[in-house]
């Protein structure tokens, strides 16, 4: 496969509840989705800029699901960058941990007969977690910032951006709203998936339940 390339090809402003961002959108030779960047401030040649990695999920980002996190990691995401007066908030289009829609839907009938969120996407014959973030490391890249304070509960997310020469310098804690719905979810990519959750916040018996998961 050709080396990765990025281009940006268009930005523009975007008010929003939470400050005024300028929107970018990228393109590359490896896949045809666009990714996007939404940008606070002033972050060419700045260090330890204030980032959110995003992967893309049209259930919880736009339709406000309850099954995940993900849809208030995005909104507190943007509020937190906001605060900090600068910051990046990388869209990347892998859906479903990088199994797509269609897939994250059966995967949700799977988890509704009692699979988690690990065991659903392997008996679909996915591995655990099919994302990639080279696309994230060059849009820092091509936005020149110098290194980030990376806002997750994923530690695995760290190392592979560091893998692919981003420089992090801290890890933002990202803990959303535990409710009926997501706790199994939560409490899997905790015990399973080694995101940093705290599992005092989870209720008790929420291992032997077998709903709300992603």
């Amino acid at each position: 496969m050709d080396e990765l390339t990025v281009d940006r090809m268009a930005c523009a402003r975007i008010p929003t509840a939470s400050g005024e961002y300028q929107l970018c959108l990228y393109v590359n030779n490896h896949d045809d989705k666009e990714h996007l960047a939404l940008v606070l401030g002033e972050v060419q040649e700045s260090t330890d800029v204030l980032v959110r990695v995003h992967s893309e999920c049209f259930t919880g980002d736009v339709l406000g699901s309850r099954r995940c996190d993900c849809g208030e990691q995005l909104q507190r995401s943007m509020r937190l960058i906001a605060e900090a007066g600068e910051g990046v908030l990388i869209y990347l289009r892998q859906e479903g941990r990088g199994i797509g829609l269609l897939n994250k839907l059966r995967a949700y009938n799977l988890q509704d007969q009692g699979y988690d969120t690990v065991d659903a996407n392997l008996a679909l014959g996915h591995p655990v977690d099919e994302r990639d973030y080279s696309v994230a490391a060059r849009i820092l890249e091509d936005l020149g910032v110098r290194s980030i304070r990376l806002m997750t509960n994923n530690p695995g997310k760290i190392m592979r951006l560091e893998e692919l020469g981003v420089k992090v310098t801290e890890r933002v804690p990202l803990e959303s709203t535990v409710n009926a719905d997501n706790a199994y979810y939560l409490f899997t990519k905790a015990l399973r998936m080694n995101h940093l959750l705290d599992l005092g916040a989870f209720p008790v018996g929420v291992e032997d339940r077998k709903n709300g998961t992603h």
